[in-house]
This record gives C-alpha cells, sequence and structure tokens, in this order.
C-alpha cells in the first residue's frame, strides 16, 4: 500500500548520479519535495515523463519544490541518462537493497522488480501532501502535480 496523504515521508538516503547522498529529511524546514519514481531509465514513458519536467523545471522551483528522480537503476546508468537528457534535477539510484525506498513508499513492484510510477509531494513539514501511483505504461497527467503545489500555498 502506497504511503498516504497527510503521513509522515518515510525518510531516506539515495546516492544520486554523481555518487553524492541525497537525504529527504536534509530539506525540511526550506523546501518541499516532489518524489517522482520511475521504472527505468532510457525507457519511452519515463523519459517523456523526465524531458517535460525538465523543460518545466522553472515551475517547480519557482514555488520552492526540489524535483527528485528515482529509480532502481545504477548511478552509473543514472549518470549517462542524465548526461544525455540534459536533467538538472537529481536522479536518486534505489539500486540497493533492491528497490527498498521504493517499497517503504509502497510502490516497488515484486514481480518485475522495478519501482512503480508514483508520485508523492511533501511538504517542508516532511508531510505528504500529494500521492498518486499510476500501473506500468500508464503516463501520468503532471497538472495534477502542478495543481497540488500550487495548493501549498493555499
Amino acid at each position: 500500500m502506497a504511503v498516504e496523504v497527510g503521513s509522515e515521508a518515510p525518510d531516506f538516503t539515495l546516492n544520486d548520479y554523481n555518487k553524492q547522498p541525497v537525504t529527504l529529511s536534509s530539506f525540511r524546514g526550506s523546501k518541499n519535495v516532489l518524489l517522482v519514481f520511475y521504472p527505468f531509465a532510457f525507457s519511452g514513458t519515463c523519459n517523456g515523463e523526465l524531458c517535460q519536467l525538465r523543460d518545466e523545471i522553472a515551475a517547480y522551483e519557482d514555488e520552492n519544490v526540489q524535483v527528485v528522480g528515482i529509480s532502481i537503476d545504477s548511478v552509473f546508468a543514472l549518470k549517462a541518462w542524465a548526461t544525455q537528457e540534459n536533467y538538472t534535477f537529481p536522479l536518486l539510484s534505489d539500486f540497493w537493497p533492491h528497490g527498498a525506498v521504493a517499497q517503504s513508499y509502497g510502490v516497488f513492484n515484486d514481480a518485475v522488480g522495478m519501482a512503480l510510477r508514483g508520485t508523492f509531494l511533501i511538504d517542508t513539514e516532511g508531510v505528504v501532501r500529494f500521492a498518486e501511483v499510476n500501473g506500468p505504461g500508464e503516463a501520468r497527467d503532471q497538472e495534477a502535480w502542478k495543481k497540488a503545489v500550487a495548493s501549498l500555498k493555499a
């Protein structure tokens, strides 16, 4: 079962594509965080979603939101993908223990060993304010994310 709106976001530390540790709780008190779990780097739907995020990153940054992508890929695959697609936001590797963070958010598909398309907006207090899980092959509607971000100011 996925983490629910109103609950505290499970904390974690994962390495980004530059092998630097990123800890979710380090953003508390300063930035909201949009966690975007995706199945695999270089896959069609994931590429489209993350390229849209890249192209619209200013809309999130202007609202004090740190976008963070998470998959079970290795840091090496994530580095190659980030370089190829010019992603400037962190892509974190949930490679080992395999999918542990995705599991803690309830978005790990045990049958195939990958993260589902889970999206979580976490406020500056560490509370989940938006949660959505899409199945394999089901692209996300990012307008819902923007509405959720806008509601943080309400």
